[in-house]
């Protein structure tokens, strides 16, 4: 292993940008999503009237057992958001008029993106964390976002809420409480703490 990395890693999303941030963290690793049925795991637990934050840790931690039952040496990441604005919780948008309307819906109100991060090891689950972030947009008229989604839909498609702070996105923002790595993903600096802690990545 490279970079200080005792233990083998994976990744259990197909996030770019996660990717990313544990690269620039300059952590060695594997990419393997997790592949799980999200819409129906979403559909039960809103069913059930659980709340957002256990939906998020719920996914992360289905999306890391489902990659560490069949490599039960490695630390398996299992990483997921959930959007929630005034109790109505957000999936990704499946097409470009569902993004209209949830930015219509986003528009001038606050919400709140929970990113969930659960490490498995042995299909065990051995750390998890949910970090929270309140975003408050501004008013968003239909011109507005209709252009914005022509010139950026292409890269927020597969993005909770439309849009990405570190681009353009940022510009629909009023206000943003919370830790920049939790919005764009993954709780970095908690994970990179716990992996140091444990002594499998060195500083």
């Amino acid at each position: 292993m490279s970079s200080g990395t005792r233990t083998p890693i994976i990744l259990a999303s197909g996030s770019e940008t996660r990717s990313r941030m544990l690269r620039n963290a300059g952590l060695s690793f594997q990419v393997i999503p997790g592949r799980i049925d999200e819409e129906a795991v979403r559909l039960s637990h809103q069913a059930e009237g659980g709340p957002a934050r256990d939906l998020a840790d719920l996914l992360a931690e289905m999306k890391a057992l489902k990659v560490s039952d069949r490599h039960h040496e490695a630390l398996v990441i299992g990483a997921d958001q959930v959007l929630e604005c005034e109790g109505r919780i957000f999936a990704k948008a499946e097409n470009r008029a569902e993004a209209t309307e949830h930015l219509a819906f986003l528009s001038g109100r606050e919400h709140r993106l929970l990113t969930a991060a659960v490490v498995c090891q042995a299909a065990r689950p051995l750390w998890r964390h949910v970090g929270v972030a309140r975003m408050a947009m501004h008013p968003l008229g239909p011109a507005f976002i209709a252009d914005y989604l022509d010139r950026n839909w292409d890269s927020v498609r597969h993005s909770v809420g439309c849009y990405h702070v570190e681009a353009e996105g940022v510009r629909l923002f009023s206000r943003i409480d919370g830790d920049f790595f939790h919005i764009l993903g993954l709780p970095l600096i908690e994970l990179l703490t716990w992996l140091h802690n444990r002594g499998d990545i060195s500083t």
